[in-house]
């Protein structure tokens, strides 16, 4: 068992117990101390649920430039030491070389060393590649497959599918996301082209499918594509900030995922419907006017907690902040987590005044105490 003492959660100051891989009690706890087999000081230090990072690319992306620009697979390790204990995996550009499979495999291989791991049937085309018959089989026979994604609109590297067939994948994934008791949320790649949401606004306004269906993401890419995420939002659709950035893209109108929250709670955007992620694996390309690649760089991890201090920075409550990467990415594909309750799976984090991390416990694992990683790297 380990004890994590006088941590502040909730404005106050308390003790948090934790064993079996969960939180056992919040608070005072009677029982043998001889079970105790370590105990961690968090005084003054703030006690926030291990990240939910729910969207990322752990076998690689890109290939846009040929197959020397594909980006490498990400380890276990890239993840824990950035705070992030849950994962959904996805594939992105490149959904023939790069298969389901393999994403399988390699986010069962993040479970065994303690990140809670799900992942996304499909990529960017359409109609999608699936591991089983169907997408809708992969959600409802494969535990970890909790719907699908991403699905490009928008952007010159889609398959540019139609509102139909947006429509119709969205209702397969959303049935057996009911059958199986989760969203069968469908994560949705919007690209800088003409239409922003357009294709999704449509299928909303034609069909009886929820507009929360949908997870709409790298709404903060442009300020057009923010613009009409906020007009998405008003209309009780939830958004997605991407947290992996260059200077380029920021030079070229990229709003920071931190500033982009900031600006949209103060737009009236309720909280509930934000949450951001890091694109962890994935290229970072820039193209030029004729779509030629012209150089790539590769998403962090640690880009989410970079956003959550710059969200801050600029004014926005980090209880808030860490909702967005937490318990708001949970809701969006209906799984558990993001919360700091009894019974809950014990990812933790201590967070100091400078927002770095100090300890971090993966479903009750030690895994780095006052900054002081381990595992082996």
């Amino acid at each position: 068992m380990i004890v994590l003492k006088n941590v502040t959660l909730a404005g106050g100051v308390t003790d948090v117990w934790v064993g079996g891989g969960k939180i056992l009690a919040i608070g005072s706890y009677t029982m043998d101390e001889r079970l105790i087999t370590q105990t961690i000081d968090g005084s003054g230090k703030q006690l926030v649920p291990g990240l939910l990072d729910g969207h990322v690319h752990p076998i690689g992306g890109g290939g846009e430039g040929g197959f020397s620009t594909r980006t490498l697979p990400l380890l276990a390790t890239d993840f824990l030491e950035a705070g992030v204990t849950t994962v959904v995996g996805l594939l992105g550009t490149d959904g023939w070389t790069r298969t389901g499979i393999d994403l399988l495999a390699h986010m069962r291989g993040y479970m065994s060393q303690g990140i809670r791991s799900f992942l996304l049937s499909g990529s960017y085309a359409v109609p999608p590649v699936s591991i089983t018959q169907s997408i809708a089989e992969d959600i409802l026979l494969i535990n970890e497959v909790i719907g699908i994604g991403e699905i490009a609109i928008n952007d010159h590297r889609s398959t540019h599918p139609t509102v139909p067939e947006v429509a119709r994948l969205a209702s397969q994934a959303r049935i057996a996301g009911l059958l199986k008791g989760v969203r069968g949320t469908m994560n949705v790649h919007i690209g800088d082209g003409k239409h922003a949401l357009d294709l999704l606004n449509e299928v909303v306004e034609t069909t009886d499918i929820p507009i929360t269906q949908f997870l709409p993401t790298h709404i903060n890419r442009s300020e057009r594509i923010f613009d009409a995420g906020l007009r998405w939002a008003k209309q009780g659709g939830r958004i997605d900030f991407m947290t992996c950035t260059t200077e380029t893209f920021i030079e070229e109108g990229e709003i920071p995922a931190g500033q982009a929250l900031q600006r949209a709670l103060a737009a009236g955007i309720p909280l509930r419907q934000i949450t951001m992620s890091s694109d962890a694996g994935a290229s970072l390309p820039a193209f030029d006017e004729s779509g030629k690649l012209l150089r790539l760089e590769t998403g962090k991890p640690t880009s989410i907690l970079d956003a959550v201090r710059d969200a801050v920075k600029h004014g926005v409550q980090l209880k808030d902040a860490i909702q967005t990467v937490t318990s708001n990415v949970a809701e969006a594909y209906g799984i558990s987590g993001g919360l700091i309750q009894e019974g809950e799976r014990a990812d933790l984090l201590l967070i100091d005044d400078a927002l770095q991390i100090d300890t971090i416990l993966a479903e009750g694992r030690a895994i780095m105490i006052q900054k002081k990683w381990l595992l082996p790297k």
